[in-house]
């Protein structure tokens, strides 16, 4: 039997069931549902041969050169299926819902599968996104100089029973010159948007939700600029820490990186520290001196941090003289209490 179900359902039913994206391999690439295997009908180049004879020719001689690539592949795909869908239920899409993935679902259901598939397809989900960063969330932004130890709060936040997303973890990049060291390959920017807004659908819009200040691009990856906006207009809770604690734990931090890598990050700001103090980092990597580079790096995104900050709406300084993050995420707390920022 063949489902056709709305972009609501499909994700509730995407928790416990395969999900099978048939649009070709670039398209899954670009941007997919976080659970979504790929299972192309055609690959890259048969895709654009198949657009190519449409354009050129028509429906008809395109849908008839759409079946000769389809047919000889349909033993492939039902035992493929079989690996994925032990009980022989599953979700399919395409781009808008159409022939690909009803040719599909025609397949997997003359073979005995229960399919459900998605009304709109993939282009339903992403306007299901893209709702998600319209929604008024009551925002609470942890703010702080680089060092500060604004991400290591969250889980210790959650913990405490708060609402956390951590955008940082979801884009793979810590948002520096220094971000991508040790994190995987960055998403693109529409994948970051599923990834983020498939963590929003888990959350209560009425909840506070704690998020870490962050640039509107994080590495390469641009954040969905309604969620910025309103980011921009919340309160903001501004660890205070001394320079020198956070120099320590910076240094500890890149102590155990690699020389090659730091070099390069400090080549990435070169015209915004200048040619002196790039030489003076440079140096002092080669020497292993982790506090004096990172004194110099904080010269310049102290300052810049410093600029962003100046054009926020709500900022709300909080002193704090250690870098233990279960402390500081309960002193953080008690901090948004005494303000009424919980209730907003």
């Amino acid at each position: 039997m063949v489902n056709t179900i709305s972009i609501e359902e499909f994700v509730q039913k995407a928790a416990t069931l395969p999900v099978l994206d048939v649009r070709a391999p670039k398209e899954y690439e670009v941007g997919h549902i976080p659970q979504a295997h790929s299972f192309p009908i055609f690959d890259d180049a048969q895709r654009a041969v198949i657009g190519t004879a449409y354009k050129q020719q028509g429906h008809d001689p395109a849908v008839l050169l759409g079946l000769d690539l389809f047919g000889p592949k349909m033993s492939g795909f039902v035992k493929q299926a079989g690996k994925l869908a032990k009980d022989k239920e599953l979700l399919v899409h395409c781009w808008r819902g159409g022939m690909r993935s009803s040719a599909m679902a025609w397949l997997l259901n003359f073979s005995g599968y229960n399919v459900h598939l998605l009304q709109g397809g993939y282009k339903a989900y992403r306007h299901l996104m893209q709702e998600q960063f319209q929604k008024p969330w009551p925002l609470l932004v942890i703010g702080g100089l680089t060092g500060s130890g604004k991400t290591d709060l969250l889980p210790h936040l959650q913990q405490l029973g708060q609402q956390i997303v951590d955008l940082e973890e979801l884009a793979n990049h810590k948002g520096s010159a220094f971000g991508s060291i040790g994190m995987p390959p960055q998403p693109s920017t529409e994948h970051f948007e599923n990834l983020l807004g498939m963590e929003l659908l888990k959350l209560n819009e009425r909840q506070a939700l704690w998020l870490e200040d962050e640039s509107i691009t994080i590495g390469r990856v641009v954040m969905p600029k309604p969620l910025y906006d309103r980011m921009q207009e919340s309160p903001t809770v501004v660890l205070e820490l001394p320079k020198q604690l956070r120099v320590q734990k910076l240094a500890e931090e890149y102590c155990r990186t690699d020389k090659a890598l730091l070099e390069a990050s400090i080549l990435k700001i070169k015209k915004r520290l200048g040619g002196l103090a790039t030489k003076e980092a440079l140096e002092a990597i080669a020497s292993g001196d982790m506090e004096k580079m990172v004194e110099i790096a904080l010269t310049y995104y102290d300052k810049a941090y410093t600029y962003e900050l100046a054009r926020k709406q709500q900022v709300l300084p909080l002193p704090l003289d250690g870098i233990d993050p279960a402390e500081n995420a309960q002193r953080v707390l008690a901090f948004a209490q005494q303000h009424n920022l919980l209730y907003i």
